[in-house]
């Protein structure tokens, strides 16, 4: 039994440091966030890293998740003769749940998991510590382009995902199952807000943003310079970067939607 104690509270206690560490991190990188904005090439290399090379992933998602729920909800709507509203129920879910949360987890795994293996791989090669001889500060040339480009190119992926559900529904629901064309749109923009779902939907992808970025980026700082190391990194950003992202989104639906 007292074992068991001193295990659960060395863990705690490793948890609370590995927080306050990320705490830190995060206060040092603060200051540095308008630097990319000077160094614009920077910036956008990054933007296209992890914006442009996860659209694959994303634009296929995104039109298989609305022909899904475009099919589902066809299958529950029709019993109550109320099909027409289809459009209304891909909408509200793809802009204030699925849109956001699916499109985090997607990139946390394609993307934030390299930002983790990359900057692993700079300080396993000492890269990082080449940069600080060279008085190159390398929170500024680093880590504060990337993560000022996960929290630009999130919430855009995200709207991305959330336009080819609505098509995936669309496609589905009108061209397949028949229901009518101008049903479908008049009654999604009766009953779609901008300020409560669209609004709120990108206010979630921005938190989910900053929360992949500083796990990923923190991940790859405090990875162990080998390769079993980096490793163990990558599959600690997902698998924390998923969780976090779905504690976040029941937190924020809660404040949002209460």
């Amino acid at each position: 039994m007292i074992r068991m104690l001193r295990a659960i509270g060395r863990w705690g206690l490793s948890r609370l440091r590995a927080a306050g560490r990320a705490g830190l991190f995060l206060l040092g990188l603060l200051p540095a966030l308008a630097y990319p904005f000077w160094r614009v090439r920077l910036l956008l290399k990054q933007v296209y890293n992890t914006g442009t090379l996860s659209l694959p992933i994303i634009l296929t998602a995104g039109l298989f998740v609305g022909m899904v729920l475009g099919l589902q909800g066809y299958n529950v709507l029709v019993d109550y003769n109320s099909e027409e509203a289809v459009g209304t129920m891909t909408a509200l879910s793809l802009l204030r749940e699925l849109g956001p949360v699916v499109t985090a987890l997607l990139f946390v795994g394609r993307a934030g998991s390299a930002l983790t293996a990359e900057i692993g791989l700079m300080r396993s090669t000492e890269q990082l510590s080449a940069l600080e001889m060279m008085a190159v500060d390398p929170v500024r040339f680093i880590f504060a382009p990337r993560f000022v480009a996960v929290v630009l190119v999130v919430p855009l992926l995200t709207l991305i995902f959330t336009a080819l559900g609505i098509l995936g529904g669309y496609l589905v629901a009108v061209g397949w199952l028949g229901v009518d064309d101008g049903a479908f749109w008049s009654q999604m923009t009766a009953h779609v807000d901008w300020q409560d779902d669209v609004v709120n939907g990108v206010i979630k992808s921005v938190v989910f943003a900053v929360w992949i970025a500083v796990v990923a980026l923190f991940q790859g700082e405090e990875a162990p310079p080998t390769s079993e190391g980096v490793s163990y990194a990558t599959t600690r950003t997902v698998v924390q970067g998923s969780l976090g992202v779905l504690a976040l989104d029941f937190v924020l639906t809660a404040l949002m939607f209460n």
